[in-house]
């Protein structure tokens, strides 16, 4: 672990660079958890949880992240997985989030090259009952001249105008007959989980505590003000004392304001998206085609990833369990039926390979769509020194975590600069995407996974060739990147390794179960686990899996 020390700190933040694995030991990270006193306590490792103990170990903070699930098992497992701006902001009138968006966005290209890729969006222009018509076209063409002046620009490319054979080019199968051409931008998608799972990994480089499967029971307060919390890990209680406690728990932040203030008033108003996920073979597309849906105000994104298309999203109020969020029979039907009007495609729910379904953290009074709410965050310190962080985007979490932490030092009566801005992620200093990507094979699929550390998990294939064998039959994922995310990546469960390391369950679900199996008898290796924890967890998977298909299939009632 490293240590900044004042002086040498802005230095040293520049590279976050390894000679050798970052190993991550539960139990060595639980012993710190007890022992050591903190001066911010982080709760939540979504992915503003875990840059703001980012920011706050860089600047020299002793902190502690903790997390009941696992690092984006929440919302940021669950997002649209694109690092954009937002054009929809703009016609908002919210061009200061997108100034803000589009900055993070290019801070994000060049501190994480490995996981946040650009990626060319396409907006057809019908005749009629398209996104918008030939007559607005030219409207919209201003509206993206703005885009690329706010910003836009930084990714490298302009937005252009596209005639029906280029448009048709980027997806065949689009139907032609009412198409008078296209307009093309440029924006950027990001694996998700894995993006949170880095910066927290990147954390811990640093010096922070940072631990899974530790759920927040009680805040500890002293002389009315919050000094810590009270968590509950593998059996074990732990009284985390801290300077300052930080919430950051997205969907369920009103749960813990309330432990600090019984006289909390709920702020938080969930809004459902979905995704689904068809195989690229049934709708053949290149990067992201923008589609309408017959009678409804939102557009519906059509993106490429490697062999599957996900379609999405919905945005809609929810008001159901927190922990369970499903995507239903009628919200697959919706999407399904937009990427059928705009393409030959005829999908049906027997094309569906995975789903999607998640809850954004959006802040505000229950009146009016939750389309048209504000994607801005919120901080604030309530009256005992806990300090909040609601409601944002994936794409300004790192903004986010540097707001957080500037309100934190408030409440500790201490000053310090932020060092996140041009602070690379673990694999991402010295990382080459386009060389990397040239090479194909083995060489760019843990390239684009892990950056510059792909050669760790090499180093495993070395060690034991069996690890080069993939976890199932079809699979890209080899047994050797199990073992990395149990040694290196904190996976304690089948679950962890096939929904969040590898994202199975998303882009293959019925493959993720084939390979539960295997990736329970190589987690019981690494891990000590007895026949009967990995029997349960691959039996929980599996049930898991089937309570998703089982809700997705349900007829409408």
């Amino acid at each position: 672990m490293i240590r900044l020390p004042e002086r040498k700190a802005r230095s040293e933040t520049r590279s976050a660079i390894r000679r050798t694995p970052l190993r991550l030991d539960r139990g060595a990270q639980l012993d710190r958890l007890a022992s050591g006193r903190f001066d911010v306590l982080v709760v939540g490792g979504g992915v503003t949880g875990c840059y703001t103990a980012l920011d706050a170990v860089t600047r020299g903070l002793s902190v502690a992240l903790v997390e009941r699930d696992d690092f984006a098992s929440g919302t940021s497992s669950k997002s649209s997985k694109m690092v954009h701006g937002g054009l929809r902001y703009i016609e908002q009138g919210n061009l200061p989030l997108v100034r803000r968006s589009l900055l993070e966005r290019q801070r994000f290209r060049r501190n994480a090259p490995h996981l946040v890729q650009r990626l060319p969006f396409v907006f057809p222009v019908l005749s009629q009952d398209g996104v918008f018509d030939a007559r607005i076209a030219k409207a919209f063409e201003g509206l993206l001249w703005t885009y690329d002046l706010a910003g836009g620009w930084r990714i490298g490319r302009l937005h252009r105008r596209l005639t029906v054979p280029e448009v048709l080019a980027r997806a065949p199968r689009l139907r032609a007959e009412r198409l008078k051409g296209g307009l093309l931008y440029y924006d950027s998608r990001t694996d998700d989980a894995r993006l949170t799972l880095t910066i927290a990994r990147t954390a811990a480089h640093f010096g922070a505590t940072v631990v899974n499967g530790a759920a927040c029971k009680g805040l500890v307060v002293e002389g009315g003000r919050v000094r810590g919390a009270t968590v509950e890990a593998d059996g074990r209680e732990i009284e985390v004392r801290a300077g300052v406690v930080i919430n950051a728990t997205g969907v369920w932040s009103d749960t813990l304001d309330a432990l600090s203030d019984p006289a909390h008033r709920p702020r938080i108003r969930p809004a459902k998206g979905v995704h689904v996920v068809v195989p690229w073979t049934r709708l053949p597309i290149d990067g992201t085609v923008t589609v309408p849906v017959p009678g409804r105000a939102r557009r519906a994104t059509c993106t490429r990833w490697g062999d599957v298309v996900v379609v999405g999203t919905t945005d809609t109020d929810y008001d159901g369990p927190l922990d369970e969020v499903l995507c239903t029979r009628e919200e697959m039907q919706y999407l399904l039926d937009g990427a059928n009007t705009a393409f030959d495609a005829d999908l049906t729910p027997r094309d569906v390979v995975g789903s999607i379904a998640g809850l954004r953290p959006l802040v505000g009074a229950k009146e009016g769509a939750t389309l048209d709410m504000s994607r801005d965050h919120r901080v604030s310190t309530d009256a005992h020194g806990l300090v909040t962080v609601t409601g944002g985007k994936l794409t300004t979490s790192r903004h986010m975590g540097e707001l957080v932490v500037d309100e934190a030092l408030k409440v500790l009566g201490r000053r310090a600069r932020c060092r996140t801005v041009a602070l690379p992620l673990l694999g991402g200093a010295g990382y080459d995407a386009e060389a990397t990507s040239a090479t194909g094979g083995l060489g760019a699929h843990l390239g684009q996974r892990y950056g510059t550390e792909a050669r760790f998990v090499a180093d495993l294939l070395a060690e034991d060739p069996s690890l080069a064998e993939p976890i199932a039959e079809g699979s890209p994922h080899l047994r050797a990147e199990v073992v990395y995310a149990a040694r290196c990546e904190l996976a304690r469960t089948v679950d962890d390794v096939l929904s969040r390391r590898t994202r199975m369950r998303v882009f293959a679900r019925d493959l993720s179960v084939a390979a539960a199996p295997e990736v329970g008898r190589l987690l019981q290796k690494e891990l000590g686990l007895t026949d009967e924890e990995v029997a349960r967890q691959v039996e929980d998977y599996v049930a898991g899996v089937e309570r998703e298909k089982t809700v997705l299939m349900e007829a409408v009632s």
